[in-house]
């Protein structure tokens, strides 16, 4: 026999951003304390609104499972004492277990006696054992930030106003600082009225004759299909951002869509300070055109019906020109604080007190970049844009609009520095050097952006590792995993022709000339190193499998460009080619050889075979075509010339005893080996392949 089980926590409002991670919490932990409880269960439902969350949980047994196991203690050895009798280790395990000694007996485990008994007990009504174990479910929650309230010691995200737990029809008793469980829910709080829960699957409908829609997918697609069937209408193109869809949905209830205007003449200022102030303020969705330029409307969503919508409008509008206008007064102030003085005003704020002020990374910036454009043979104008927005990519950091919207970063250093009339390539790029500012965000177009983007994110990532700040576990409270993962993406984007060493050399010389490195060198770089392997083998997921990855990451990831084409290649070739297996099995015997000897002088004089000739001969006639194609890039040409070896190779061991008797002989073969498998290594590490 089974009955349905329904707990709902009714709370005060709690913020949108712990709602999903409660409802889960809460769902996962009934789900845990079921199963350890040896209750079965069916299927699981959970339920967020902006005053509850709610878990619904069908086909719950009505009786525990029977136990009906047998259990190991210790050895006989520490069983028994020295006279025979049960051991103090003995008895402890039949407490622990709950078994009389008189039925233990002994069983051979692993050569090794141990004294084993057979576990059994009745389970118990579900109904007796809910209380306690719900209690202990909601009890033992955790949150960002907890409350308490009253006179009482108990903390939760919010203050519990009421609860409902259900077994069936029957009430389980719950009580909670003051607040008995019972089947009574609370609808909207101004549309609604308290409602009678008879039995857990009548939840959901009962709320929703009190406008709460408790279920997040069908509130989900209410607001959407309300949006979606205003922009028809209209014609608009509404922009639903993920993470403000996902807060939405936890402000409301009963969600109804509406829309509104403001004054046109807030068009003058940059649209992507009018959207984030919309979105971030407001919670509003903002309205483009087909061109995707904004228009002077919003769309939100009201937590209730529609009655009196018009007046609700009018109010949001209100509010949101309060907001324009503060963002214009902003907008115009900064107009007026000239780049040099933003600069200045850098020098008294600190990026980290043992990295220095934010001035002090500029010219760390300036520095790297330069250095960096050098490197990459940029020609003298282009070097000469990349100076002057190293020198100001950080001046809108003082700025009013950023403090207000720090997300602005850089979007309003690009306007103010058009404004100011830095040419347009400085301007642009002083928004790009934050890019990527997010996973799958877009790399800078422009390979002056892309330059100072790097220096900017190496200067931090060094600086970091340099004072010891490297990321362990979730903690990265400099966001130095995105930093890296950006670099990686810029350089391949680019194809830009530089190895990761030589960027980690670069910052350091600059944060060693400033007495900044608190480590030794080689220490950081090999952090770097290991740091830096985590983000690479990042771009191969999905797309090339993980034994191919290591193959080709073991013969060096230094230099980007050239690790991921040779991971592709090769990834293309082991999935269209089953004859390749073949061919990594010669080549994995010669590196077997190989690695017996570190020589390379072969005497071609000493050649008893004429089949050491035949593979002589081959190798060099590959070895030069193949470094070419890999300085080249092209992977193809160069897997394609290390697979022509495997027919001498394979001629080869058929007629060679490598290890020969004669010392001589044995180490002009080890040598050609060695040789040949120096070539291998270039590309991969084969025999880290898996085959099926």
């Amino acid at each position: 026999m089974t009955r349905d089980l329904l707990l709902e926590i009714g709370m005060e409002e709690v913020p949108a951003r712990f709602l999903r991670s409660s409802m889960d919490q809460l769902k996962d932990r009934v789900m845990k304390w079921l199963a350890e409880a040896r209750i079965e269960f069916g299927q699981v439902e959970a339920y967020a609104t902006p005053r509850r969350i709610a878990v619904l949980i069908h086909q719950v047994a009505e009786k525990q499972q029977d136990i009906n196991e047998e259990v190991k203690g210790p050895s006989r050895k520490i069983a028994l004492d020295d006279s025979g009798n049960w051991s103090k280790a003995a008895l402890g395990f039949a407490r622990s277990q709950g078994v009389d000694p008189e039925q233990f007996y002994f069983k051979e485990l692993g050569g090794v006696e141990y004294i084993y008994a057979n576990k059994s007990s009745a389970g118990v009504e579900t109904a007796s054992v809910l209380s306690e174990g719900l209690m202990h479910c909601i009890s033992s929650m955790n949150f960002p930030k907890n409350m308490r309230w009253g006179a009482y010691d108990f903390k939760f995200v919010r203050p519990i106003r009421w609860m409902v737990a259900l077994f069936g029809t029957d009430i389980i008793p719950l009580e909670i600082c003051g607040v008995a469980a019972s089947n009574v829910t609370r609808g909207h709080r101004f549309l609604g009225q308290e409602t009678v829960v008879s039995e857990p699957t009548e939840y959901v409908a009962k709320l929703r004759e009190q406008f709460v829609v408790a279920d997040l997918a069908e509130r989900e697609q209410l607001i959407l299909a309300q949006i979606n069937a205003l922009a028809d209408e209209k014609q608009w193109k509404i922009a639903i951002k993920e993470d403000l869809l996902e807060e939405v949905l936890f402000l409301v209830e009963y969600p109804n869509v509406l829309f509104g205007t403001f004054d046109p003449s807030f068009l003058e200022i940059p649209q992507e300070v009018l959207i984030t102030s919309m979105r971030e303020h407001q919670r509003y969705f903002p309205v483009l055109d087909a061109s995707g330029q904004l228009l002077p409307f919003f769309v939100t969503v009201r937590n209730g019906n529609r009655h009196a919508i018009d007046t609700v409008a009018k109010g949001n509008e209100k509010v949101l020109r309060a907001r324009l206008s503060d963002a214009k007064f902003f907008y115009d102030e900064d107009q007026n604080f000239p780049i040099a003085d933003a600069l200045a005003k850098l020098e008294t704020i600190v990026f980290h007190e043992e990295l220095g002020t934010v001035g002090d990374k500029v010219r760390r910036i300036r520095a790297i970049s330069d250095k960096l454009a050098a490197r990459l043979q940029a020609d003298a104008d282009t070097s000469k844009l990349v100076s002057r927005t190293a020198d100001i990519c950080k001046f809108d950091l003082v700025t009013q609009m950023v403090y207000e919207f720090p997300e602005l970063q850089g979007v309003m250093g690009e306007d103010y520095a058009r404004k100011a009339g830095e040419p347009v390539q400085v301007a642009v790029a002083i928004n790009e050097h934050y890019q990527p500012r997010f996973s799958g965000d877009h790399s800078p177009a422009s390979l002056i952006g892309a330059i100072v983007s790097i220096a900017d994110k190496m200067d931090t990532i060094v600086g970091c590792f340099s004072i010891g700040i490297i990321p362990t576990g979730s903690a990265d409270p400099y966001a130095l995993r995105r930093q890296a993962a950006g670099i990686v993406q810029i350089i391949l984007d680019h194809k830009l022709p530089i190895n990761l060493t030589e960027l980690f050399d670069m910052a350091m010389d600059i944060q060693d000339s400033a007495q900044l490195l608190k480590r030794n060198r080689d220490e950081i770089r090999i952090d770097l190193c290991d740091f830096f392997a985590l983000r690479v083998k990042n771009v191969f997921t999905d797309k090339v499998r993980y034994d191919i990855v290591d193959a080709v990451m073991a013969s060096g990831f230094d230099h980007l460009v050239s690790v991921v084409a040779r991971g592709t290649q090769l990834m293309k070739v082991v999935s269209e080619q089953s004859e390749f297996k073949v061919t990594v099995e010669s080549f994995n015997r010669v590196s077997n050889l190989a690695s017996k000897t570190d020589s390379f002088e072969i005497n071609a004089s000493k050649f008893v075979e004429s089949v050491e000739q035949d593979l002589f001969n081959q190798h060099q006639a590959v070895h030069a075509k193949y470094h070419e194609a890999l300085q080249a890039g092209d992977m193809a040409a160069a897997l394609e010339q290390l697979s022509g070896l495997q027919d001498a190779i394979t001629a080869y061991f058929d007629k060679v005893m490598v290890m020969a008797e004669d010392a001589d002989v044995r180490a002009n073969r080890l040598a050609q080996l060695h040789a040949i498998a120096e070539d291998l290594k270039l590309f991969a590490d084969f025999s880290k392949i898996v085959w099926a």
